[in-house]
């Protein structure tokens, strides 16, 4: 036992720089711990060995220490119980000890992504699985997002890797800026991300998507690309899409590759058209004495009020291809009900109709206090959807689409025709207002 009055010995900086690498890996992941420590102890000894012999190594050193302090009465310095253990092993033959630089390089380089500073994708892997286990213990909500930054091989192509370089830097800049403290960023392929976000349901969850898109896009455009780059994206939810890690990624790539094709086709709101928009729009031919003087016919283009992406405010997205319609004084309801019997085919309609059904597709009539009223169909031209009564749908109105993948999009409607279906619902078939 050490006496009163006798004097620690000073520690020197290898033994500070020890000791501070010994508390330093005490909250370090097992994995990244492991991968560490065997380029340490190959730096300091020459010596490969594996991850998992790197930490049952560093174990033995740490107890060989505890043992030798008790043994002696007063603390003993962790290069001495390295240079036991190593000796004993046959293992050292040539000791260098590390700067502390060089140990901080190390220990970055296993947990991140060289070129943009991002989490890489061992540690996504691995906080997924720990995220995932927490989400599933506390009985929480965790979304999962894979973004592609779109377009990365036209900018490499045109203007060189160095530029296409600078768009990956940039949109982990903007991941960095925009995520909350709660997330986490990783870079786990050539122009992939991934995000995880705990205790997060599905709508901000979107809603944050948005705004990382909305802002990468103005954070990239100072660089002057004439190549259309943006961040397309795919969200799975826990536990409501799944509660499988390999599940939830293959839903989140599924919507991913959605969003990206439907981004390729050009407006963000898909060119699709219910069957009983085109109908109105394109009467059956009739002979000149059944004509009706009353009708005329207007050609206009639709508009749909759209919010900006991040929360801004709306703005007016004009659509490119006209649409007739026909204004007539007949009453609706006494021919609308028999339109989605005609032409139904491919050939009797200008658009193809996408079908929601079965979707979570649905939309808020912001003139009916904000009543709800399911998605079923949509197309460039209107929207077909689904209520309990006809009577409470007024002949125009104001609402909100949510239609998975797709921003919500605020739209003017105009009832076309209303029908009873085989459940005593009213199915409204809607046009798009100009």
């Amino acid at each position: 036992m050490p006496q009163p009055g006798d004097q620690q010995p000073q520690a020197s900086a290898d033994d500070s720089f020890l000791d501070l690498l010994v508390e330093t890996l005490e909250g370090v992941d097992e994995s990244v711990r492991g991968s560490f420590l065997r380029q340490f102890l190959r730096t300091i000894a020459q010596i490969d060995l594996t991850d998992t012999q790197a930490n049952d190594y560093w174990e033995r050193i740490l107890m060989r220490r505890r043992e030798l302090s008790e043994t002696l009465g007063k603390r003993v310095s962790l290069k001495t119980a390295m240079v036991d253990v190593l000796a004993s092993a046959n293992f050292l033959r040539v000791p260098i000890l590390m700067e502390y630089e060089e140990f901080k390089k190390l220990q970055i380089n296993a947990a991140t992504d060289a070129l943009t500073g991002l989490y890489n994708r061992r540690l996504f892997d691995e906080y997924f699985d720990k995220e995932l286990n927490r989400a599933k213990r506390y009985g929480q909500q965790m979304s999962v997002v894979i973004l592609d930054l779109h377009s990365l091989k036209q900018v490499n192509d045109r203007y060189g890797h160095l530029h296409g370089d600078q768009v990956l830097q940039l949109a982990a800049t903007t991941l960095r800026r925009t995520l909350r403290a709660s997330d986490f960023a990783f870079r786990i392929g050539g122009d992939e991300f991934a995000l995880l976000l705990p205790q997060t349901e599905p709508e901000p969850a979107l809603t944050l998507c948005r705004r990382v898109r909305a802002q990468y896009e103005l954070d990239v455009q100072p660089m002057g690309l004439e190549v259309g780059v943006t961040l397309d994206f795919g969200i799975a939810v826990h536990p409501a899409d799944g509660d499988q890690k390999s599940a939830l990624l293959s839903l989140a790539d599924q919507r991913l590759y959605q969003l990206k094709n439907a981004s390729k086709a050009g407006p963000r709101v898909i060119p699709i058209e219910p069957t009983a928009t085109r109908e109105r729009q394109e009467p059956p031919q009739t002979t000149p004495e059944k004509s009706t003087p009353q009708q005329t016919q207007t050609t206009a283009r639709p508009w749909i009020t759209q919010p900006l992406s991040g929360g801004g405010p709306a703005r007016a997205t004009k659509l490119p291809t006209p649409i007739t319609t026909v204004q007539s004084t007949t009453p609706p309801a006494t021919t609308a009900p028999e339109a989605p019997s005609k032409n139904v085919g491919p050939e009797g309609r200008r658009w193809e109709r996408v079908s929601l059904s079965g979707t979570k597709a649905y939309a808020i009539l912001s003139d009916l206090n904000q009543k709800t009223a399911s998605v079923l169909d949509l197309s460039y031209g209107g929207v077909a959807l689904l209520t309990d009564r006809e009577d409470d749908i007024p002949n125009q109105f104001n609402a909100v689409l949510h239609v998975p993948i797709l921003p919500p999009v605020r739209v003017i409607l105009r009832k076309a025709y209303a029908m009873r279906t085989e459940t005593g619902r009213a199915r409204i078939g809607c046009a798009f207002v100009s």
